[in-house]
Formats: C-alpha cells, sequence, structure tokens
C-alpha cells in the first residue's frame, strides 16, 4: 500500500499571490497570522502578500522572530504570539524555515498538548490538523508549501529533529516566482541544489514508486535545464525552479528521503549551515556511495540531466554519468565542493552519531554504518 497527500490547492505563476485572499475569505477566515523571517520584512517581499490582505481589508499580525534554522525559541514564542493575536489562519511567506515554523505552530495551536515541541519529532500521534496554512515561498528549494515535513532545531542538544505528521500540510500553496525574484545567487544555487537533491534521494529512496518516481524524474529534468538560468537572473529559469522544487516535493514528502538529509541536518544543527549548502556538498559524493544499491536509477537520472548516449554505457559508466553531471551542475553555480571551513574534525564524531539518529536514515537505498558516515564525512574535509 502506498499514500500520497498534496495541497487541496495550489497556484503556480508569476502573479498568482493575488489569489491569497480570495483563498481567505472563500475559506470564511477571518485574520491570517503572518510568519515570515525579519530579512524578507526587511526587503519588502513580505508586503507583497501582506499588501494583497491590505487591500482586501483583512487583518493580520506578522511574526518575524525566526532564525534562518528555525529553533524550539522560536516555535514557542510563536505559539503564544499565535494566541494573543486571534488569527485563525497562518500566512507563512519566506523558505524552509518560515514555512517550517508555520507548520509547528499551527500544530500546536490545534494540539496544544505538544507545546513543549520536542514530542512533535518523528511520527506524533497529533489528532487534529492544523490551524489553516497558507504557504507563499520565496526561495525555489525546499518545496515545504507541499510536503508533510518539517525540521526543528533542538540548540540545547544541537540536532535537528524531523518532525512527520499528514495533519500539517499547507492547506493552499502559491508558488508565484515573482516573490522569488529577490533572491540572490548564493541563496538561488544552494535552494535549488535542495531541490535537486530531495528529488534525487526521493527517487532512490526504499518507499519509491511508480508515482512518485513520476515527479522526481520530472523534476531532476526541470531543475537541471533551469538552475543555471536561476542562478544568472533570468526569469524563465526562475520560473522553471519554482515549478521544479514544487514537483520534488510533490514526491519526496510521500516517500522520504535519504543520508545526504540526515548527514546535512546534523552540519546545521552544529554549524548552522545553510541547508542547501550542505546538501550540495554532500550529494555527489553520497551519490557515488549509494550507487551499488540503486540498480538502473542512476542511468534515469543521468538522461534526466540531459547527459547523451546514456543507454549505450555500462551500469558503471552511466552512474558515474550521474554523479559528474550533479557534480557539474554543482561546480556551475558556485557552490563549495568540500567541507573544509565547515567542518571541525573533532566534531564529525558526534556529527555521524546525529546523522545515524535521524528520521531521514532509514529511508537510505544502502544501510549505513556510523563508520561509513564518518568515512564519507572525513572525506569532504
Amino acid at each position: 500500500m502506498a499514500r500520497i497527500i498534496l495541497n487541496e490547492t495550489s497556484y503556480h505563476g508569476a502573479g498568482s499571490v493575488s489569489e491569497l485572499a480570495g483563498e481567505i475569505k472563500g475559506r470564511g477566515l477571518n485574520k491570517a497570522f503572518v510568519c515570515s523571517d525579519p530579512d524578507l520584512v526587511k526587503a519588502g517581499v513580505t508586503a507583497k502578500a501582506t499588501d494583497v490582505l491590505s487591500a482586501a481589508g483583512i487583518p493580520y499580525t506578522v511574526y518575524s522572530e525566526i532564525k534562518a534554522n528555525p529553533t524550539i525559541g522560536n516555535v514557542k514564542a510563536g505559539v503564544a504570539a499565535f494566541g494573543a493575536s486571534g488569527a485563525d489562519c497562518i500566512v507563512a511567506v519566506g523558505g524552509g524555515s518560515s514555512i517550517d515554523t508555520a507548520k509547528a505552530i499551527g500544530i500546536i495551536a490545534a494540539n496544544p498538548e505538544f507545546g513543549d515541541v520536542r514530542s512533535l519529532e518523528g511520527v506524533a500521534p497529533t489528532k487534529r490538523p492544523s490551524v489553516p496554512i497558507i504557504a507563499i515561498p520565496t526561495t525555489a528549494g525546499t518545496a515545504a508549501e507541499v510536503t508533510i515535513n518539517y525540521v526543528i532545531t533542538d540548540a540545547e542538544k544541537r540536532r535537528k529533529f524531523v518532525c512527520v505528521d499528514a495533519h500539517d500540510i499547507p492547506v493552499v500553496a502559491i508558488v508565484d516566482s515573482d516573490l522569488m525574484s529577490s533572491m540572490p545567487k548564493g541563496l538561488t544555487a544552494a535552494t535549488g541544489m535542495d531541490a535537486l537533491t530531495h528529488a534525487i534521494e526521493g527517487y532512490i529512496t526504499k518507499a519509491a514508486w511508480e508515482m512518485t518516481d513520476m515527479f522526481h524524474l520530472k523534476a531532476i529534468e526541470i531543475i537541471s535545464k533551469s538552475l543555471r538560468a536561476a542562478v544568472r537572473g533570468e526569469k524563465e529559469g526562475r520560473e522553471g525552479m519554482a515549478l521544479g522544487q514544487y514537483i520534488a516535493g510533490m514526491g519526496f514528502s510521500n516517500v522520504g528521503l535519504g543520508i545526504v538529509h540526515s548527514m546535512a541536518h546534523a552540519l546545521g544543527a552544529v554549524y548552522d549551515t545553510p541547508h542547501g549548502v550542505a546538501n550540495a556538498i554532500l550529494l555527489p559524493t553520497v551519490m557515488a556511495y549509494n550507487a551499488e544499491a540503486t540498480g538502473e536509477k542512476y542511468r534515469d537520472i543521468a538522461k534526466a540531466m540531459g547527459v547523451k548516449n546514456t543507454d549505450a554505457m555500462t551500469i558503471e559508466e552511466a552512474r558515474a554519468a550521474a554523479v559528474e553531471a550533479v557534480a557539474a551542475l554543482s561546480r556551475d553555480v558556485g557552490i563549495p565542493q568540500t567541507l573544509r571551513g565547515i567542518v571541525k574534525e573533532e566534531d564529525i564524531p558526534f556529527l555521524a552519531e546525529s546523522a545515524m539518529s535521524d528520521a531521514c536514515r532509514p529511508g537510505n537505498p544502502r544501510e549505513p554504518s556510523y563508520e561509513d558516515i564518518v568515512a564519507l564525512y572525513r572525506s569532504l574535509l
């Protein structure tokens, strides 16, 4: 048996943020709690959504105490602010951090028994759907607007934990590439490689099946065609990335990921490494490690990435071609190629322990040992 959970409604295309007010009114909702990070508020990106609310006479409160890797503290403060606001829905404007924070707030507001936040780790037995969330991504990467997952940082324990909950999916996603146009090059590259990681890990994960394979291969194709142009600031590239990352989310949210994400979560918790950068550095090395457990799938990945003559290659050649296509894309968009300057040798045992206990590890196509994870981190120093 397999299960697919997607947004009730999603809008795609430049200018689609204009649908926000109609969705709120059409659902009989009255006041919005707008979750957005402080940089987006400062840059005027959040205003692209709040202006739509103002024009329609919909009252709102803005909550922007959100870090790049949102913490338990951010969530608890957000739950209190939501309670005080009198809002009956959440509008999340931002990247994964804003949307993940909104999901945790929405879940706890509806299920107050999980107010400690830590008890949401893994698959928590929440009873009620989240407060209605309308998610408006401003980065083309995390696909948090269409997934049933969110990630919170436990600053005290120096670890990130993944929450998987069918009750947290936003009821509406508004994927408007106009709201992504202010992303700087580095963020465009990092979030784009995060999206590619979702598509590739989702395609080779143990739970993958025909329907999610369809999403993942299409996402790999769109992302590999669009990311270089998006980093150059070209409109078509940005529109392609907005769609490609969403399609990847439609897949991986329903089947899980692998150890690229487990290892990246550990880096984010210890060093505050941006999630997309961590994934991008790790992806080619972990792909090479996983290759022998993936059957013919790397041939499909290479083909989707535009590699020529894949059918004539041996399986070893096709696997090498897929890894090189990913590494070349990463280099072309300016991602660092090693973990030098990020990881301290003495932290590797702790990082490997965190990665081994991460919720994404069991989905990896090859069963990793603690020693394998240590060796993978070391190989990138």
